[in-house]
């Protein structure tokens, strides 16, 4: 059985769709909760209320794309802003019953039967876990690239390449995957610049001949900050003093999975090496975000690191009802343990084939085949 939750049923505060403060009352337990509200998370939501399960999802308020304008790659729903898909992706898992809170999740403990999800100031328990906590874009250590992340500093040429066409766009080059991404640039805009700053990768003899060939201008030279004006990019200012000119900077983001909250069951992101370097980490995981705990799953950048916000929908769908259909078996498990059990305690069975076959021979004999002895 479960074990009570220390803190037991509390009072959460939330938002209704309009952005207005509303009270809800959250359970003690529910089939699933889903740690992070971001497109994994809510789809899974989603997915797991419409298969009539309880689920509750408790979201930090720490989206990964919140600097971003819109959200691009979605299937109708282009250019939509970040908040508002969030609010959407609530509203309708509230449409089905589900419930969702804004609140951190401190840590997930395995019990006898299920799991205690540690809130902040409570506790819930659940028969299942689905994170889909996202991740964290560290971003390079150069003045004034943080505050224009989202905006003039990107990353993803399928998120924002659009947004920065036919503009002088520069790539900083920090690792094994910058000559690729000013490559990647080059078919939005033919004035890309490669800025080989200190740390970077000097490219390769077939690199240079791919540069040269695409046209890419290479500087070379420690970038020693991002310089904007009026909140627009204007240029970045080498070490050199020289100021290379540009309208938007590429850059490539060492990405760490949120992956605190497992700890306490033994789970870590580990680490992804791309050419010999470290680009990041991600919590390991099956093709439908099973973990090595079994009833916890993952879903969405916390595993898939490159994972847009499209494809972090359709993961969290999946996870969804790979779940429910793991509660399924579960139950069925459960509901033939208590039917063989009411079977040895005398319970008259259910007439069924071997019921049949039993009466059969009990009334008829040897005439139950037709033939008389």
């Amino acid at each position: 059985m479960f074990v009570k939750a220390a803190v037991g049923a509390h009072r959460a505060r939330t938002r209704d769709d309009r952005g207005d403060e509303e009270a809800v009352v959250v359970r003690e337990a529910y089939d699933v909760v889903v740690v992070g509200g971001g497109a994994a998370g809510l789809s899974a939501g989603v997915v797991l209320a419409r298969a009539r399960r309880s689920v509750l999802v408790v979201d930090a308020g720490e989206p990964r794309n919140a600097p971003a304008e819109g959200v691009h790659g979605l299937l109708g729903q282009e250019g939509v802003g970040p908040a508002e898909l969030l609010a959407r992706g609530r509203a309708e898992v509230r449409s089905y019953g589900g419930e969702v809170v804004d609140g951190r999740a401190l840590a997930v403990q395995q019990q006898e039967e299920g799991f205690l999800v540690v809130l902040e100031g409570s506790s819930v328990r659940c028969r299942r876990v689905v994170v889909a906590t996202g991740l964290r874009d560290g971003l390079p250590d150069v003045p004034g690239v943080a505050e224009q992340w989202g905006r003039g500093v990107v990353h993803c040429p399928y998120c924002h390449g659009w947004e920065v066409r036919d503009r002088r766009v520069g790539v900083l080059a920090t690792g094994p995957l910058s000559v690729h991404q000013a490559l990647l640039f080059r078919q939005w805009t033919d004035d890309v610049v490669l800025l080989l700053h200190a740390g970077g990768v000097e490219p390769s003899d077939e690199e240079w001949e791919q540069l040269a060939a695409r046209g890419v201008e290479v500087v070379d030279g420690e970038v020693a900050a991002l310089e904007s004006e009026d909140g627009r990019v204007r240029g970045a200012r080498l070490a050199s003093g020289v100021t290379v000119p540009l309208d938007a900077l590429a850059v490539a983001t060492r990405m760490e999975s949120r992956a605190g909250v497992l700890a306490g069951l033994g789970l870590e992101a580990e680490d992804l090496v791309v050419g010999g370097a470290r680009v990041g980490a991600a919590v390991p995981a099956g093709a439908g975000g099973e973990t090595a705990v079994p009833g916890v799953y993952v879903a969405g950048n916390v595993t898939d690191l490159r994972a847009q916000v499209v494809v972090a929908a359709a993961a969290g769908l999946t996870v969804g009802a790979l779940v429910n259909a793991d509660l399924v078996g579960e139950d069925t498990r459960r509901a033939v343990e208590a039917r063989r059990a009411a079977l040895a305690g005398g319970t008259p069975r259910p007439f069924g084939a071997a019921a049949e076959r039993e009466l059969a021979e009990r009334v008829l004999g040897d005439r139950r085949h037709g033939v008389r002895a």
